[in-house]
């Protein structure tokens, strides 16, 4: 068979019914931010570990609501908590706290 360079895609199908609806519930009681991140990047384009490994609490928001908490958790696993992200952020979202909260809600079984 003919080699042409390109194969099979996985599937990005995201099976909502695996959102955690109260576990979200609970993030935005400890942290009503949650809601407001409208996922401009500005978090991301400042954040000094990102330069080196890749964390961005912007993807890990979007992973959330898509039902992956998994991959929520690990796209902060290397956030420093310096407060950059936190001083260009447009909707003024404390982001120290809200990246505290998702480990907190979603690192616990």
């Amino acid at each position: 068979m003919v080699d042409f360079g390109f194969g099979l895609v996985p599937s990005s199908r995201i099976n909502l019914d695996l959102f955690d609806k109260d576990k979200y519930r609970e993030l935005v009681k400890i942290e009503p931010d949650a809601r407001i991140c409208m996922a401009c990047g500005s978090c991301t384009a400042v954040c000094t570990a990102g330069k080196f490994v890749h964390t961005s609490l912007r993807e890990a928001i979007e992973d959330i609501l898509n039902a992956k908490n998994d991959k929520a958790l690990e796209s902060l696993q290397a956030c420093q908590l310096c407060g950059k992200c936190s001083m260009v952020c447009p909707r003024g979202i404390n982001t120290r706290h809200l990246i505290l909260s998702i480990n907190k809600v979603y690192s616990a079984k």
